[in-house]
């Protein structure tokens, strides 16, 4: 059974515990999306400027995870697709073959074991799927063996009983698993469960995404999951056509925008194939991206 903790949201000194924080970036999948997809209502003649698309409209993206490794704790932010589904389901993504969470970690010399906490910001399939794989019998099972599961309680029942529009991208094989292995967690806005991670609640994408505030010794860094997915979508309009309330979007984006140039928040997008970073300003055009980075290139 999912278990809802309550938290009590507890303040550290930096110089105690945020100086052992180590980020590491992750590549779980790069695959492709429909442009007019990513950037709904805005024509192609202005996102092409920044994403040249194939002859099928297509451009390229990433799942950019972020494993946060702090104290005891080795926290991993979204898990990317996982290999469940049939060949068809992949092809039509364009899924570039040979990546995956998995290996990724392994690069960065670590394993699904070590993984002590999953934070999804949402359970669409490219978030969520690499978390459980099937066994030998068929059956979906966990990957990440001693790991504790975290999403919004609204986003688990807005999942568990999905609408018609939304529907396709919930699998109950991604999702049962993680409830009856008595590690899922569910939060309440408001609740604090990481040391230095504050998370956020947002709607416009999907009912209940987490976005999760990270505060190392010098910056935060917004994991932006697909509130903002990539750089491009930060101007106000650029809102993408798979939100289910593009207006409860726009507002919310402005005012995170607004937040994010007086507190010079780092965004870290989880799906632009190009741009790791970045860090945003003002312009008589509105808030836009400052310059790009990678996180590694920055004192944290």
């Amino acid at each position: 059974m999912a278990s809802s903790i309550n938290f009590k949201t507890t303040t550290f000194a930096a110089s105690t515990l945020v100086i052992k924080m180590k980020l590491f970036p992750l590549i779980a999948d790069n695959w492709k999306m429909d442009g007019g997809v990513a950037f709904g209502v805005v024509p192609r003649t202005l996102w092409s400027r920044f994403h040249k698309p194939d002859e099928n409209n297509m451009i390229d993206i990433t799942t950019r995870c972020l494993l946060v490794v702090h104290n005891e704790r080795k926290i991993l932010i979204d898990a990317g697709l996982g290999d469940k589904r049939n060949e068809k389901y992949y092809a039509v993504r364009y899924r570039e073959p040979g990546i995956s969470i998995l290996k990724s970690l392994d690069e960065q010399g670590f394993t699904a074991d070590d993984i002590t906490d999953i934070l999804f910001t949402h359970l669409h399939d490219d978030h969520v799927g690499a978390a459980t794989r099937f066994d030998k019998n068929g059956t979906s099972e966990c990957v990440f063996q001693n790991a504790h599961y975290w999403v919004s309680s609204s986003h688990w029942d807005w999942a568990m009983y999905p609408n018609k529009r939304e529907g396709a991208a919930f699998f109950n094989d991604n999702l049962e698993p993680l409830q009856e292995s008595g590690r899922l967690h569910l939060l309440e806005e408001g609740m604090q469960t990481f040391e230095q991670i504050s998370l956020k609640i947002y709607n416009g994408h999907t009912r209940g995404q987490i976005i999760p505030f990270i505060e190392t010794a010098n910056r935060t860094i917004v994991y932006m999951g697909d509130f903002i997915p990539t750089q491009t979508n930060i101007p106000i309009p650029y809102v993408p056509s798979v939100d289910i309330e593009p207006l409860v979007s726009l507002t919310e984006k402005e005012e995170f925008l607004k937040e994010a140039v007086e507190k010079k928040y780092i965004l870290f997008f989880e799906h632009d194939a190009v741009n790791e970073c970045c860090i945003v300003k003002n312009s008589v055009k509105g808030v836009i991206a400052d310059r790009s980075f990678k996180l590694q290139e920055i004192e944290l």
